[in-house]
């Protein structure tokens, strides 16, 4: 947490430089963007507390705070509870401490775990503040609760991330009691297709004529430390309207999203008969006055320029998953290479489509590290010359996305005498395509030593299954590779600096998918087991997808080669009458696997409910006694495999149905893994159930018309 502070006063003060440079009035700042907001734990220390207001100190002093309303994001202890917070200031002065009502307690969040929520709707008390503030102020306490701010010419409510997730949003009733202002503060992460779902829900909010009104929205951009990328796209919606949007994914430290609004449009959107009865019955808010005027134009002037920009409202924008997956873990690599202040990237290239896609991830990062810094971006420059090595005082500048990856990223071909020229060639040939340091080894020496040690140690020695060996010998040679990846790539990770004249070391990047992982299809401890891996929460299905979508944006013919590959993790030998395929393998295909891990996760189904919606959505081309057993075999080996999860790299969360252990699907990882009474009640009604698949009837057909040719 330390190490966000200095910089979040910076980045805060910035922001509100360009926001008065821009004209504004007033200023909404991300969720908790004091401490930030992955502190996590950390948020159970006093000294958080302690050093939050000593910046909020510094932003009330500050000459940039003056003549403009800001809403700043903090945590708070009110009472000896804690509370997140909005604190809105103006001219030196606090005017309102507003605490989160309802939080975010799912999925990748545990604010419960560190904050209350405020449970006195529309209650003001006395908050006594510290020493260092009452001294910048002259303020000794100052309303906290759940009230809202009157301007002289408007009303301001503050709606906190989660609020406007739930089903009576507080906006419903502040709008009813005459806010014509909403400000959302937010701490929403990035996650496959979720834009749509959190823009849908702005306009919503302002527009039906109960409630209308503007909604000011910003959001945290970057990585805060952990698996989530915070997408920004703050925007600005007028009665159901977006009127400015923000950048979702950017290597920008701070961006600031402006718009000039006419309140007479709010007022007259809500001149509805039935919205005004409901809004004389409406409960009162307590009014906390300032005597600020957001606005300092003439009325016919604003209404001249609203005019104008309602002519020109801009297109909302949405990117594809395929833009998605090639932004959001882009930049997410980025942050945590700049704040790990490590020299680059190391990944295992085995030539097939996950590496593939990793590496195509990075690269993409390169493209944005070089667009940045074609534009001027100094942060960005000082921080790809520190991590290329470049020495104190350098002019060097990144404008060439090749040239940066060959400098801060490099891939490794691992071959052994299973692997197949194909693989090789291709694993080559991308790295020259991206530019990376590519180096190509064969490692059966170390193989064949760690076979001859066991063999020396217990006088037999193992075989594949395709020269007579058992299924645990076959296994455990397959092991044996991919741990042994996994060593050496921490072993280049650390010198390959050092081998190329520079200091410091490399990250190891992992290349396992969401639907491997779920599956349990890896080795524990092998090339799985990295520093960070931008794809584990992906699906085989959309990566497919955007290496489709770069090979035509990023100009990378070379990657037809691996959408036309058949998967395989090249462990066994090949032989005339077999090649080991990874859907063959795991007994399941990877589109199945989405299927199951959706159904699993984000529709919470055990293997009884996945059998009888699966029998429904599968009824037409597989039997019930089909579906039992694809279902069947999935929990178990998705059950067994489970310990699996708790050693998983940490992962770029993209996708609802991760099943990543350590932050996001908390379940055992010791399973009894035959479920037997689920099963049996499976297979009962397997056995019942008409078969509807397009397979039985035709085979009905068939018998039909064998009978009546009987009959003839």
């Amino acid at each position: 947490m330390d190490c966000h502070i200095q910089g979040n006063l910076q980045r805060i003060l910035e922001s509100i430089r360009i926001a008065k440079e821009k004209g504004a009035t007033l200023r909404v700042g991300p969720e908790l963007e004091i401490t930030g907001y992955g502190c996590m734990d950390h948020f159970l220390e006093g000294d958080t507390g302690l050093h939050s207001w000593e910046v909020l100190a510094e932003i009330l002093k500050s000459s940039d705070a003056k003549d403009i309303v800001c809403d700043i994001g903090m945590p708070v202890v009110h009472k000896n509870v804690i509370y997140n917070c909005r604190v809105i200031i103006h001219n030196s002065q606090i005017l309102l401490i507003r605490p989160k009502m309802w939080m975010a307690n799912d999925g990748n969040y545990r604010e419960l775990r560190w904050f209350t929520p405020w449970a006195k709707h529309r209650q003001v008390e006395d908050h006594y503040l510290p020493r260092i503030i009452r001294a910048i102020t002259g303020q000794e306490k100052v309303p906290f609760g759940d009230a809202v701010i009157s301007t002289v010419d408007t009303c301001i409510g503050v709606e906190l991330c989660e609020e406007l997730f739930t089903p009576a949003s507080p906006h419903i009733l502040m709008g009813l009691d005459g806010v014509e202002i909403f400000t959302n503060s937010s701490g929403s992460h990035h996650e496959l297709r979720k834009l749509y779902r959190r823009i849908d829900l702005m306009k919503e909010a302002t527009m039906k004529a109960s409630v209308g009104g503007v909604y000011l929205y910003a959001n945290q951009q970057g990585c805060d430390g952990d698996r989530l990328y915070y997408d920004g796209c703050a925007m600005i919606v007028v009665n159901g309207r977006v009127v400015a949007q923000g950048s979702q994914f950017s290597l920008k430290d701070v961006e600031v999203v402006t718009a000039t609004i006419d309140i007479e449009d709010v007022r007259a959107h809500r001149a509805v008969s039935s919205r005004s009865n409901q809004a004389a019955q409406a409960e009162r808010y307590q009014r906390i006055e300032v005597p600020f005027s957001l606005s300092d134009c003439m009325a016919d002037e604003i209404k001249h320029f609203s005019e104008l920009v309602v002519g020109k409202l801009p297109e909302v924008r949405y990117h594809t998953p395929e833009e998605e997956i090639a932004l959001g873990p882009a930049c997410w690599l980025w942050d945590y290479l700049r704040r790990s202040r490590t020299q680059g990237y190391f990944i295992p290239l085995s030539g097939g489509i996950d590496s593939c896609a990793t590496s195509v991830i990075v690269y993409s990062m390169c493209r944005l590290v070089a667009e940045a810094a074609r534009n001027g971006d100094a942060q960005v420059i000082a921080d790809a010359r520190r991590i290329a090595g470049e020495p104190e005082g350098s002019e060097y500048t990144p404008v060439d996305p090749r040239e940066f990856a060959h400098r801060i990223f490099h891939t490794c071909y691992m071959g052994t005498e299973n692997s197949s020229p194909a693989t090789r060639k291709r694993a080559k040939d991308l790295a020259e395509a991206i530019g990376s340091y590519h180096i190509d080894m064969n490692m059966d020496t170390l193989v064949t030593a760690v076979r001859d040690l066991f063999a020396y140690v217990t006088g037999v020695k193992p075989r594949f299954r395709v020269h007579g060996g058992t299924q645990a010998e076959n296994l455990a040679l397959q092991n044996i590779q991919a741990r042994l990846r996994m060593v050496i790539a921490y072993l280049f990770a650390s010198l390959m600096p050092w081998v190329r004249g520079r200091q410091g070391g490399l990250l190891v990047l992992g290349s396992a998918n969401v639907d491997e992982s779920l599956r349990g299809y890896f080795t524990k401890y092998d090339c799985s087991s990295a520093d960070v891996n931008p794809i584990g929460a992906i699906s085989k299905t959309d990566l497919k997808k955007f290496i489709a979508y770069a090979r035509d944006a990023f100009d990378l013919p070379i990657l037809t080669d691996f959408l036309e590959a058949v998967p395989t993790a090249e462990l066994e030998p090949i032989t005339e009458t077999y090649v080991q395929a990874d859907e063959a393998d795991m007994g399941m295909t990877y589109d199945e696997l989405s299927v199951f891990g959706r159904l699993r996760k984000v529709e919470k189904c055990g293997p009884w409910s996945m059998f009888t919606k699966l029998c429904h959505e599968w009824g037409s081309f597989l039997s019930p006694q089909q579906v039992a057993e694809k279902v069947k075999h999935f929990f178990f080996e998705y059950a067994r495999n489970r310990h699996k999860m708790t050693t998983l790299t940490p992962s770029y969360h993209a996708e609802q149905y991760s099943p990543d252990d350590n932050r996001y699907d908390l379940r055992p990882f010791l399973y009894p893994s035959r479920f037997p009474w689920q099963f049996r009640k499976i297979d009962a009604a397997a056995a019942k159930l008409p078969d509807r698949s397009t397979k039985h009837a035709q085979e009905a057909r068939d018998q039909h018309a064998i009978q009546a040719h009987d009959d003839d």
